[in-house]
């Protein structure tokens, strides 16, 4: 093991000091709000698909992709903080199954934002041609693009697990709980993961600075859509706050193994409670948040789902 799985190993050991009363507060604290995120981002999909214009529209398309991809992820790393919290160890193939899921779906949603910033650029710079470019099979192939990309990575990731000597091991069966940081069972697997995440995010702060500095240049024009623009500019903006946050949940981990070398290992585990709150939960419902209220379309028909309002008076 590496000195990573070490080092949360002696966290994971620590929780078995805290006591019942403590460990029922921090699982509450997540799970009752993890619930009413996931609740809010299942109204979300759920109007995304009820009415024509947005399975029609590439923009609610990539929101429905962006959603569903946190969504997935916030219910799978919840699930994995129950297991824990239950004191759970789970074996090698099913830690990694769940992993594997969840790095996938982690990896769609800055890729997905790169997307969501050039049909911003496009319709900005380009708004003649916005309709020709952005089409619904244009989009279609832009998300399956951004699915096959990430599923390849993962299955680069699967390949260099089957690296590690299992065969070696006494038995499958996991000793510590499972976490990404546990599955990274090779220095060569460590680095491909940093290597990766970095290259990621570098391609997606590019991408969206790039589009924000575009759609800066077109507002100078006066034959542009000052309204439009703005619109754009701001939008840009929250897509680089959402990428800054995707950013944060990749150094959760090293953060903690940086905090365990001068605080006690129970403080590590009260942090990691906050952190995971804070990092992994309320921006996986970020975006609902976000695009539910700011757009005119959304909003109405979000709010008349989540108000659980009788059907006939739904919004046409």
């Amino acid at each position: 093991m590496s000195y990573v799985n070490q080092s949360l190993s002696n966290v994971t050991t620590e929780t078995q000091y805290q006591g019942l009363l403590e460990r029922l507060l921090f699982s509450t604290l997540t799970t009752v709000p993890c619930c009413v995120f996931l609740f809010i981002n299942g109204t979300m999909l759920f109007t995304l698909r009820s009415k024509p214009v947005f399975c029609e529209t590439s923009r609610y398309i990539l929101l429905f992709n962006l959603l569903f991809a946190d969504t997935v992820q916030m219910a799978v790393s919840q699930l994995l903080y129950v297991i824990a919290a239950c004191r759970i160890t789970l074996t090698y193939p099913v830690c990694g199954v769940l992993d594997m899921l969840g790095y996938l779906t982690s990896e769609i949603s800055p890729l997905t934002l790169v997307v969501m910033s050039l049909e911003r650029f496009v319709a900005v710079c380009y708004p003649l041609r916005h309709a020709a470019i952005i089409t619904v099979r244009n989009t279609g192939g832009a998300v399956t693009g951004v699915w096959v990309f990430s599923s390849l990575n993962v299955l680069t990731r699967v390949l260099l697990l089957l690296e590690f000597p299992f065969k070696d091991l006494e038995s499958l069966q996991m000793k510590d709980f499972c976490s990404n940081m546990a599955m990274l069972l090779g220095q060569v697997s460590a680095d491909y993961r940093k290597a990766y995440t970095c290259f990621l995010f570098v391609l997606a702060g590019v991408v969206t600075i790039s589009s924000y500095i575009g759609v800066m240049i077109a507002a100078r024009s006066a034959s542009t859509d000052k309204a439009s623009v703005h619109k754009a500019r701001n939008t840009l903006l929250l897509h680089l706050v959402q990428l800054g946050l995707c950013l944060s949940s990749t150094i959760y981990s090293p953060l903690l193994i940086a905090l365990s070398r001068i605080v006690t290992r129970i403080v590590i585990v009260r942090i990691q409670n906050v952190f995971y709150l804070c990092v992994f939960i309320f921006p996986r419902c970020l975006s609902s948040l976000i695009y539910g209220l700011r757009d005119q379309t959304i909003r109405p028909i979000l709010m008349y789902h989540l108000c659980f309002r009788p059907k006939r008076s739904s919004p046409g």
